[in-house]
């Protein structure tokens, strides 16, 4: 039995035992699914931006029009790909335990087009719509498309439905997460650096809780060090075998 093998089966028998798991997932789920990172996204037209031109709320109400356009670009490229076997692999999870939460940063909602309920996505969703003057979330049939961006009902211009920079994380969503993380067993982190506050956070709190950690990544992250387990390896490949082992 190689290494792998033997920390998959280790992670395995803590899942099996376990009654309540966090899942963190990060930017590298996503990109399996072909997602690029914000950063990797800015190609071509959009390369000589800023992030902030193109992601605050200064930025969108300096040129509306720029903003709406690259979110266009970006969720095109969100319905042109789909959830990969990682993805899948998280819906099995959550069938199997009693309680599996899934923490994400990312705002393509795959957890959700895969199958998985129990989803607290911290940065939004890149599909949603709305109002910039008010916040509240729009229907389509709530926009007036007579102008770029479009407008909601009250006049304002309508933004899509992520956390920009300089904007604060829902503090519901967030609060419910870290209490999550307080309470688990298991937390087990997919495809994050763990740079990225305050979701990087989340499994320092399940580590005062005792919890077991496990992580899942390419390459080792700023979270290794205080990993229990590190499964190093394409999520894709390595959560399939892991959950199958449970």
């Amino acid at each position: 039995m190689d290494n792998l093998e033997k920390l998959l089966e280790k992670a395995a028998n803590k899942l099996k035992a376990a009654k309540r798991v966090v899942v963190l997932t990060g930017a590298g789920v996503s990109a399996e699914s072909g997602i690029p990172t914000f950063r990797d996204a800015q190609v071509g037209l959009w390369e000589k931006y800023d992030p902030a031109e193109l992601a605050s709320p200064d930025g969108f109400q300096a040129n509306p029009k720029l903003v709406w356009d690259w979110y266009e670009y970006r969720r095109e490229i969100v319905r042109n790909n789909k959830p990969n076997p990682a993805h899948f692999a998280l819906v099995e999870l959550e069938k199997k335990l009693p309680s599996v939460v899934i923490v994400t940063q990312n705002v393509d909602e795959y957890h959700r087009s895969a199958g998985n309920k129990n989803i607290l996505e911290l940065h939004g969703r890149i599909m949603e719509n709305r109002c910039f003057k008010e916040g509240r979330l729009l229907k389509e049939n709530e926009l007036n498309h007579s102008s770029i961006p479009p407008r909601c009902h009250c006049g304002s211009y309508v933004r899509p439905g992520v956390v920009w920079f300089g904007e604060a994380l829902p503090s519901n969503t967030l609060s419910e997460a870290f209490t999550h993380a307080r309470n688990c067993d298991v937390c087990l982190v997919i495809g994050t650096a763990g740079v990225v506050q305050p979701a990087a956070s989340v499994p320092y709190y399940a580590q005062q809780s005792k919890a077991f950690l496990i992580e899942v990544n390419n390459l080792p992250s700023a979270l290794t060090s205080i990993m229990n387990v590190f499964l190093q390896g394409k999520a894709g490949e390595i959560l399939p075998k892991l959950i199958n082992l449970i």
